[in-house]
């Protein structure tokens, strides 16, 4: 799915869910390393990242700029993973296709100093229950 800042997404299936999405940037160097996305206390609300862009920054080192993100997996449970290997020399910019994550997630700069940017969007859905339409049935006699 593919979302521009001031559109939102309509979805009517087993739920009716609606995503709201805005632009998201962070940069990561050696002074400030990490990143946390986190959702809101609210109940209903569910927030998504979906990383778009990785690319190194004004002032990069020739060095390799290892990126790491890590969130939970479909058993509950963190998993740590690199998403890019960085070198201004020959990959400054790597794209990410539409890579979506559950919050919470954290961004990290392994290897490298930076400065490293990542850029994409911040999703928010808001479940609606769901109601079931079940047929009127008329018994006559």
């Amino acid at each position: 799915m593919s979302f521009s800042e001031d559109e939102s997404l309509h979805v009517a299936s087993a739920g009716q869910s609606k995503l709201e999405s805005y632009l998201f940037s962070c940069e990561l160097s050696s002074k400030v390393p990490s990143y946390s996305f986190h959702d809101d206390e609210e109940e209903d609300l569910e927030h998504f990242l979906e990383l778009r862009t990785v690319c190194l920054g004004e002032g990069a080192k020739e060095e390799s700029n290892v990126v790491e993100v890590t969130a939970m997996n479909h058993l509950g449970k963190n998993v740590s993973v690199p998403i890019a290997n960085l070198n201004i020399k020959c990959l400054p910019m790597m794209s990410l296709g539409e890579f979506e994550l559950k919050a919470p997630v954290t961004i990290r700069l392994k290897a490298g100093s930076g400065p490293v940017v990542i850029s994409g969007l911040h999703l928010i859905g808001k479940s609606k229950p769901y109601f079931p339409v079940s047929p009127l049935i008329i018994n006559r006699k």
